[in-house]
Order: C-alpha cells, then structure tokens, then sequence
C-alpha cells in the first residue's frame, strides 16, 4: 500500500491547499467590495475634475501655469501603479508589458524615458530591469490614502515645471468588472485636450480672488485625484484579479482531489485484488 499512503499524502496537501485558497477568495471578495465603493464615490468627481481641465487649457486666462505648457517631447516620465503583492493572475503581468512598451516606443522616437512606480510588484520589476526609476511609493496598503501620494506629485509635478520633463503619462488597471480589468495608458500631463470645440472669441472663467492662486490649486488638485483616482482603480482590479484566481485555484484543487481520489480506489481496488490472488494461489499450493 505504498502507493496509496503516497497517495493519501497527496490528498491531504491538497486540501490543505484548497482551504487557504478558499479562505483567499472569500478575503479577496470582502475586500473588492469595499474597493468599489471608493472608486465608485471617487469615479465622479474625477471626472469633472479632468472636465474643467479639459476647459481650462482650451480658455485664455491671465495666469500660464507651467504645468499648462505643451512642448515637444524630448523627456518623458511613466507612472506605472501596479499591487504590492501577487496571486492576481495576469493583473501585475499586463501593466507592465503596456508600461514597457511606452518606453520601448519612446526610445524608438528618441525620447528619453523615465519610470514613476506605485506598488512593490512594480518597483521590483523596474529595478531587475534596471530602468531609470525617478520616484517610488511602496508600499500602497489595500487601502490607500491621499497622503501617500502626495510626495510623488510634488517630484512629477516640480520636474514638468523646471522642464525636466515634458510628458508623463500614467498607466494603470482601470476595473471595468469582476471579471474584467484593463491596462490602460492616459496622458497626465499637460492637461489633456477636450473633444468638444472651444467656444468662439477669448473666453475664460471667473477666478476669486486671482487667477494664479486658484489655477495653481486646482492643478495640484488635479494631478493628486488623477494619481489617486488610478490607485484606487488598481486596488479594485488587484482585488476582483485575486478572488477570480483564486476561485479558479480552489476548483482545480477540487478537480485534482477527485482525480486523486479515483487514482487512490484504484490503487487500493489492486491491492485488494492481489491479496486475495495470493491467498488462492497459497490455498492451492497446501
């Protein structure tokens, strides 16, 4: 019975494995939960957000702010957010393969690329691959606050103003469903460009009390929702990534149980089968 205690052994390691799974998912499930509800609240006001920014660089206000310069590219920065920790199938995977192309295609053009990470998966990566990392946040939590990006806005932010950089551009996972997450590339800076024509004339809004103090706070504004808004998007997507991949892991566990299972019936069915041979063929023999 060798090989049914081997057999045995297997079962049990198994099953072992299909708790922790199990245990996994239903974390990963609570988790996501919670993670959509932020994102969902964040989702609108991101969105006006980017909206009047749109308006914004197409208005002709008595106050440029650098962040509102556009220039030919010579220098860029990606900003690549991606989860602290593994076990999210092909999540991590994909945002980086778009985030190293970004690169590959600025090379190619002859601009030079810098690298901007949030999450460990990420900012392990970019160091084996010896890129130029600028700035790095690790680690991002499951539930990230404001405050943790703040210091790599500032760094982004005062290397577009002192012409350090000319783009940057953000990539991360936007969560379009359970099921579902998507590597997406957006343009953070300069300010992206509305679809909609601009009104005819000279047109601007209103600022109170002067047009320098509120652009620069809107801007700044701006570019911490977009950055935090991309964060809390990936941690929706790291979390629905782990509970699929994990269910997935729990039913193939399953599956190899009941093959094992029938492998072990078998190999006791034979053992069985031989002994009784033996003891025939023993009877005979006296």
């Amino acid at each position: 019975m060798a090989q049914g205690k081997e057999i045995r052994s297997k079962i049990k390691s198994v099953q072992s494995t299909q708790k922790i799974t199990r245990a996994m998912q239903m974390v990963a499930a609570a988790k996501m939960r919670k993670a959509q509800e932020r994102m969902r609240s964040a989702r609108p006001y991101l969105e006006s957000l980017v909206a009047i920014m749109g308006h914004v660089r197409k208005a002709h206000p008595e106050y440029r702010h650098p962040l509102m310069a556009v220039r030919p590219v010579t220098r860029a920065a990606v900003l690549v957010v991606t989860s602290d920790r593994g076990l999210a199938g092909a999540l991590n995977v994909n945002v980086l393969r778009v985030a190293v192309g970004v690169l590959r295609g600025w090379q190619e053009s002859g601009i030079e690329g810098q690298v901007a990470v949030l999450g460990m998966k990420g900012a392990a990566y970019f160091r084996r691959l010896r890129a130029p990392v600028m700035a790095q946040v690790v680690p991002v939590g499951d539930r990230p606050q404001l405050e943790s990006v703040l210091g790599l806005v500032k760094v982004l932010a005062d290397a577009y103003c002192e012409n350090r950089l000319d783009r940057v551009t953000l990539v991360y996972n936007r969560f379009e469903n359970t099921m579902s997450q998507k590597a997406v590339v957006e343009n953070l800076l300069p300010l992206p460009a509305l679809d909609e024509p601009a009104p005819a004339g000279r047109w601007d809004y209103l600022y109170e009390p002067d047009a320098r103090s509120v652009i620069s706070d809107i801007l700044k504004r701006y570019i911490e929702t977009r950055i935090f808004g991309a964060v809390i998007e990936n941690v929706a997507s790291e979390q629905a990534a782990r509970m699929v991949a994990m269910r997935a892991a729990t039913d193939n566990a399953g599956r190899l149980i009941t093959d094992l299972r029938l492998a072990y019936n078998k190999a006791r069915q034979a053992a069985i089968t031989q002994e009784l041979a033996e003891i025939v063929s023993g009877a005979s023999a006296v």
